[in-house]
């Protein structure tokens, strides 16, 4: 009898032959960059440094394509737009100390957005490890301490021979639902030492999916079936699981409206009839969701901007579905299914029958109706007359980054993303830089279509010099650059808040001059020529910029009513 403990892999001749005469002059760099390799990386992210040195020089007698940043942050904003458009986890080789720090606010961004980076760092030589102050250069008490509250997992290796099998977790972990952020760090002795180990050639890290258990999806489809007024919630776990198909089968069955979340755009057509959009800071929509009788939410926790600021009070019972354990009845009660959102969704529909309500299209419409004369009512033409604009010139199929700013909040709301996992901000931690260097990272994984990344002036300032990144990679990346002189939204709160705003203006450079002397095509266009413009940009190979000055204005909030 065979058991399934009994099954191993057997290495093929060539992989024998790899094994006993591996090639001469390989070091622990190796080990990492064939693990990567073997693990089906095709693409690293990074910025080289003097305790990594042996990981980069490793590079060279690989397969794997790397794409480098000036600045390690935006080395991370890369690396989680990699991650976020193909659904592998995208590897970012950082240094210790000081580049390994300064990744730290894109870590978190990938950490609340559910991004899988795997994360290697170097360390200090192994006999500096321990805590004892040896005075290395870039030495830290516990470096690991510094990321443990930010990514999934952290993974020490000592030794040459724990490279393949650490790197291998930490993969899984990245890649487990729901995906996120993790840590492998290697002190410089073990990357420079010539290893004597064999080629990695077998490696195996699939990740897990939690399944939903049977007695709470039977419990959430009797739910359904019996709801008179059934709405859903659907976050960005639906778009990291590749459920949005499953998603809008469910809807239709239900004949239930759905509202995406700003981490869940495109999780559901935007011109549906049972589509609410994305209108979550509105009173409008908040009022409809709290008179559902039965409300699912899928792949959210409900935080919050999906909660419009908190003051959302859901009414009727709540049935959520979210593979990050912590979040589940985090804000609300609810019938908690712990569960990857396409497996859950799959559970439902091989139990919940059809019911028909056709009154839901026209609920939705009257809602809509109602936020768009809201709207009108605040004579913010422009902003909306821009954000169309946008919409147009940007291709079918093509994605878009946007950073912290004015456009970017409106867009949250009122962007038609076009398809599932095309429009990603950074909305999870709310970091000011995001935009550019993450455009450059989705270009990186498919440079046949444009990229669009959408900054102010104040956040474009952070990663300026990645113009550098995409001239020298040739990334088809145009940048549009919002410029009104400062931190538009901040101003516009502390104006809102104390009659007047402090630190929010800025001296700024001349942004097409300065994007010409990086040997990338800049411009100035106006809100009349932005489509133009923006579309003849897009349409150019290689990146560009377009700058436009613009004074823009947020809609009026409705949770401090």
């Amino acid at each position: 009898m065979t058991h399934d403990h009994d099954l191993v892999l057997r290495p093929t001749p060539a992989q024998t032959e790899a094994a006993l005469n591996p090639p001469p002059g390989r070091n622990g760099g190796d080990l990492v960059v064939e693990t990567l390799s073997g693990l089906g990386a095709t693409t690293v992210f990074g910025l080289p440094g003097q305790h990594a040195l042996g990981m980069f020089d490793a590079l060279r007698r690989s397969d794997l394509r790397y794409i480098g940043l000036r600045v390690e942050n935006n080395a991370g904003f890369a690396a989680d737009a990699y991650g976020r458009v193909t659904g592998e986890a995208a590897p970012l080789l950082l240094s210790t100390g000081p580049g390994a720090l300064t990744s730290l606010a894109a870590l978190q961004e990938a950490a609340a957005a559910s991004a899988p980076v795997l994360a290697i760092s170097s360390q200090i030589p192994t006999a500096g490890l321990g805590g004892s102050r040896h005075g290395y250069l870039h030495e830290l008490p516990d470096q690991a301490a510094s990321f443990r509250g930010v990514v999934k997992s952290v993974h020490t290796v000592r030794t040459q021979s724990q490279i393949p099998s650490a790197i291998a977790a930490a993969w899984k972990s990245a890649l487990t639902a729901p995906h996120g952020p993790v840590w492998v760090e290697i002190p410089q002795d073990v990357l420079l030492a010539e290893t004597s180990l064999p080629m990695v050639t077998g490696v195996d890290a699939t990740p897990d999916q939690p399944a939903p258990r049977p007695e709470l999806t039977a419990v959430a489809a009797d739910l359904l079936a019996r709801a008179v007024r059934p709405a859903i919630i659907a976050g960005g776990g639906v778009v990291r699981a590749d459920a949005s198909g499953k998603l809008r089968q469910l809807a239709e069955r239900l004949d239930a409206p759905v509202v995406t979340t700003f981490g869940g755009k495109g999780a559901f057509p935007w011109t549906h009839p049972l589509s609410l959009q994305s209108w979550l800071e509105d009173r409008h929509t908040t009022d409809f969701l709290e008179d559902a009788d039965v409300l699912l939410v899928v792949g959210s926790g409900l935080g919050e901007l999906s909660s419009n600021y908190y003051t959302f009070k859901p009414r009727g019972r709540v049935i959520q579905i979210e593979a990050d354990l912590g979040k589940l009845e985090s804000n609300h009660p609810a019938l908690g299914i712990h569960a990857d959102a396409r497996l859950a969704l799959q559970a439902l529909l091989e139990t919940v029958p059809e019911r028909t309500d056709p009154t839901a299209p026209e609920r939705v419409r009257d809602v809509l109706a109602r936020v768009a004369e809201r709207i009108a009512s605040q004579e913010l033409t422009l902003e909306q007359d821009l954000l169309a604009s946008v919409r147009r010139a940007l291709p079918a199929g093509s994605p878009s980054f946007w950073d912290m700013t004015i456009l970017s909040y409106w867009a949250w709301s009122a962007f038609d993303p076009g398809h599932t996992n095309l429009m990603h901000s950074a909305q999870g931690a709310g970091g000011l830089g995001y935009g550019f260097p993450a455009a450059l990272g989705a270009a990186a994984a498919d440079p046949t279509r444009p990229v669009l990344a959408v900054s102010g002036d104040g956040g474009a300032l952070y990663s300026i010099a990645e113009l550098a990144t995409a001239k020298q990679y040739g990334l088809p990346v145009t940048w549009l650059i919002v410029d009104d002189g400062g931190y538009g939204i901040l101003r516009e709160y502390m104006t809102d808040a104390f009659g007047e705003a402090t630190a929010t203006e800025l001296t700024r450079p001349d942004y097409a001059a300065l994007a010409e002397s990086f040997g990338v095509p800049g411009i100035r266009t106006t809100p009349e020529t932005l489509e133009s413009d923006l579309a003849k940009a897009l349409s150019s190979p290689g990146p560009s910029v377009v700058v436009l000055p613009a004074l823009l204005r947020m809609f009026a909030p409705t949770h401090l009513n």
